[in-house]
């Protein structure tokens, strides 16, 4: 009886310390590691030559380029576009910075809103255009809203005005003009704008990047795919790129109806990774239905893991995986094992179109 009671003791005790331990864990602490013992697919470079149509200027000094370079032949990435946000000094300096490699990069620049709110100011944003198109600007971009207007291009941001705003016009119209694509990042995905609470399964990141909407004026999920939908309607010749799906990977329908609709608008699969990797199935016949109209991008700072990850994602079937750390999401991951022929069309064929055929 003695013996039976010490058992019974020690299992209690242990059960008490394990279930303490794990009620004092903190989600941002969690790490979990997979149990499962199935195959991998331990891919070491992109099945095909790979054209990245969204990084950023992620690196100092030439030398850095270098670098760069190098990991991209080691990955089979053949081009990258560099979205400088950047217009005058800035993307000039970014130029030169990348001169010595004329073939493996492109430079896009963003707008100049510089007397935005005086009359005539689109008129200086258009010549700064051309300009910025004669020094080597491939396109425009990353333009992004996140509800107050265009936050990311420099010096100046366009705060207030929105992509289908009629004072945008101008600068969509000789967008077309020149045969130069918009890159845009509209809203955020819709775990962002829920209450980062314990019902929201992308809790980490719906913390990081919750967006408020209840300032007065600001743009909402809905309201903002709105106004990409009205930009994209209204300038049919200007071609647009939707970034990171449209921010819709709770709904890809969303970006799914206005590609039905619009042949001038694309989108980026860029830093949605871990956001349709958890629906293989589901992320996989979308982007199979809609191969003809999507990109790859990565929007990373360049790193081999970094790229070997998104290799995994699109080409394997590898499944239960976690990336915490590189995403912050606690989601198990899944390949979404897409055939050839539509990896090859994300990866590059699909850029060449727009690079080809739309310049």
């Amino acid at each position: 009886m003695k013996k039976l009671l010490v058992v019974f003791t020690f299992i209690f005790v242990h059960y008490s310390f394990a279930q303490t331990k794990a009620d004092n864990l903190l989600l941002n602490n969690y790490r979990p590691v997979s149990i499962y013992k199935t195959p991998t697919a331990n891919i070491q470079k992109a099945a095909f030559p790979i054209i990245d149509m969204h990084s950023h200027d992620y690196v100092q000094t030439q030398n850095d380029v270098d670098d760069w370079v190098k990991l991209m032949d080691k990955m089979n990435i053949q081009k990258t576009m560099v979205f400088t946000y950047a217009t005058g000094k800035g993307f000039d300096s970014a130029v030169e910075k990348y001169s010595k490699h004329p073939d493996r990069f492109e430079l896009w620049c963003g707008f100049d809103y510089t007397g935005y709110g005086t009359t005539g100011w689109q008129k200086h944003a258009v010549q700064e255009l051309e300009r910025c198109y004669k020094k080597g600007a491939k396109g425009v971009g990353e333009l992004g809203d996140k509800g107050e207007g265009e936050l990311y291009s420099k010096p100046t941001p366009g705060k207030g005005l929105h992509i289908d705003d009629p004072q945008m016009k101008p600068l969509l119209e000789k967008c077309a003009a020149l045969h130069i694509p918009i890159s845009i990042h509209v809203a955020e995905d819709e775990w962002m704008y829920e209450t980062p609470d314990s019902t929201n399964d992308g809790l980490m990141n719906a913390a990081k990047w919750h967006v408020d909407t209840n300032k007065p004026g600001k743009l909402g999920h809905d309201a903002l795919i709105k106004s990409l939908e009205n930009a994209v309607r209204d300038n049919p010749s200007t071609i647009f790129i939707a970034c990171h799906l449209a921010n819709s990977c709770s709904n890809l329908q969303v970006l799914g109806d206005m590609l039905d609709k619009y042949p001038n608008l694309y989108a980026d699969i860029a830093a949605r990774y871990a956001e349709i990797a958890p629906v293989p199935r589901y992320a996989a016949a979308f982007i199979t239905k809609y191969q003809d109209r999507l990109l790859y991008g990565t929007d990373n700072s360049p790193e081999e893991h970094m790229y070997l990850t998104t290799f995994r994602i699109l080409e394997s079937a590898d499944e239960h995986f976690y990336e915490t750390e590189m995403f912050n999401y606690h989601w198990a991951l899944y390949g979404l094992d897409l055939p050839e022929e539509v990896l090859e069309k994300l990866y590059r064929k699909n850029a060449e179109k727009i690079m080809n055929e739309y310049r």
